[in-house]
């Protein structure tokens, strides 16, 4: 019951932050700065209810039970942010804890906007990966003792799409490690992406292959 309460106010604490629909993002912020708020005096709640990082590293020891977030990372806060938004479909905030966020008089703290920047490199950081998500969507894969098999298909890496796609290594930049990626056949003959590598002894076109390393 006090996870699940903390919870609901780790939901308020974070309500300043800057929302996905990036068009609309500075009106948002200035709705989302009123939550909580009315007419009436702000109330506020102790800061011993916060524990803002515990609700994203899973840390709820003493030293993590804390509303001090400066040392999560962008995708981190982008994870914080997602449960607001879930908890937000059903509850309404109630006021605002006093602490890192907002200060006595429930004004937002200089904390509070350096986590609204991070929200918003870390939105931008999602954007891309969601992007180049659906530009290479993930190969499905079996494993066993023998070897393994990588094929597409159109719901291949959970992406949904109308196109197949071939099995094709992708190398991050810089590293000798690769993940099985689908590529659309017609991107094939005009392909200059340094990183992509075909799996050996699988043909060009083929839609599925069998691999013998992990």
């Amino acid at each position: 019951m006090l996870t699940y309460f903390i919870v609901l106010v780790v939901a308020c604490l974070t309500a300043l932050m800057v929302p996905y629909d990036w068009a609309a993002v500075w009106n948002a912020v200035s709705v989302l700065r009123s939550l909580g708020a009315s007419n009436a005096p702000i109330r506020m709640i102790t800061k011993s209810k916060d524990a803002s990082s515990a609700f994203v590293t899973g840390d709820f020891s003493v030293a993590g039970l804390t509303d001090d977030v400066s040392d999560l990372s962008p995708s981190q806060i982008v994870a914080l942010y997602d449960w607001l938004a879930f908890y937000q479909k059903d509850y309404t905030p109630v006021g605002r804890a006093e602490g890192h966020f907002y200060g006595p008089d429930g004004e937002p703290t200089e904390a509070l906007r350096r986590v609204e920047v991070s929200l918003a490199q870390g939105l931008q950081l999602k954007a891309q990966a969601q992007a180049h998500s659906q530009l290479y969507p993930p190969c499905n894969t079996e494993w066993s003792s023998a070897g393994g098999r990588v094929w597409c298909s159109t719901q291949s890496g959970g992406v949904k799409r109308e196109w197949v796609g071939v099995p094709r290594k992708l190398f991050s930049p810089g590293s000798s490690r690769s993940r099985c990626v689908c590529m659309q056949p017609e991107e094939l003959s005009r392909a200059d992406n340094p990183n992509l590598q075909e799996y050996s002894g699988c043909p060009v076109e083929a839609e599925s292959c069998y691999v013998r390393e992990h």
